[in-house]
């Protein structure tokens, strides 16, 4: 089956590469914005899938000598660098083939699902700062590891990129009649609904269920997983 695997990744089209395909980036999407609404709402008031507002909080506290907040603000950032890091020793491991690579990228999915349902166990009476940081590890280690839209970079955890990206793209379809500039807009503002429908899921949820609402994470990272062997199945049952 791995030589299978192998031999027909080179003729797999950018979109049909589970990994930078359309119907995972709205998934992943949909958990980006989820857990920006469910740390805002029940965890503090913050927002743990960005570092620039942890890093801005460093600065301020440095500037004011308030060193606690200074250690507040750079644990989610340590967590982020350290997802970061992570990712690349397991990219590196698997980098060899088609095969390895969707491997790594499931155990990947796996790792994020059972990480966010254990913190669904979490009490609200422990400090924020933990669920925050581990967090924060999370989203790295997603945003690391799919960042390729079809044939772009794009992220699943925050839109400004993906905003900035589809009306780029957008102005090039209506001035340039660029059709692929098109197609490349409408992917974007799909993935920004996504996030936006998932800000809104996360919203209702965690008000309603508090902090075991994340569990709807762990679900739709379960079902990204089933995603990945459904298309394995597919890819090898066309090579037949």
């Amino acid at each position: 089956m791995k030589g299978i695997i192998r031999r027909i990744r080179e003729k797999i089209p950018s979109h049909e590469i589970t990994s930078e395909s359309l119907r995972l980036g709205i998934l992943l999407a949909i958990v980006g914005g989820f857990l920006d609404a469910y740390t805002f709402i029940c965890r503090g008031g913050v927002f743990a899938n960005a570092e620039t507002g942890n890093i801005v909080l460093v600065a301020l506290g440095i500037t004011n000598r308030n060193y606690k907040n200074v250690f507040m603000a750079a644990l989610p950032i340590f967590a982020f660098v350290v997802g970061v890091i992570v990712t690349e020793i397991i990219r590196e491991k698997s980098i060899k083939n088609y095969s390895e690579s969707a491997r790594a990228e499931k155990f990947i999915l796996i790792i994020e699902a059972i990480v966010l349902f254990i913190i669904g166990f979490i009490p609200d009476t422990v400090p924020d700062i933990f669920v925050t940081t581990t967090i924060s590890f999370v989203s790295s280690v997603q945003i690391s590891s799919f960042r390729r839209l079809v044939d772009s970079p794009y992220s699943t955890t925050m839109c400004t990129g993906n905003l900035r990206t589809a009306s780029q793209a957008a102005y090039l379809a209506i001035t340039k009649k660029d059709e692929a500039a098109c197609a490349r807009s409408i992917r974007y503002i799909i993935v920004i609904a996504s996030f936006l429908f998932g800000a809104s899921l996360g919203g209702i949820l965690t008000v309603n269920f508090g902090v075991k609402s994340i569990w709807t994470c762990s679900i739709i990272l379960f079902i990204s997983k089933i995603l990945f062997s459904i298309d394995e199945y597919r890819l090898i049952k066309r090579d037949i």
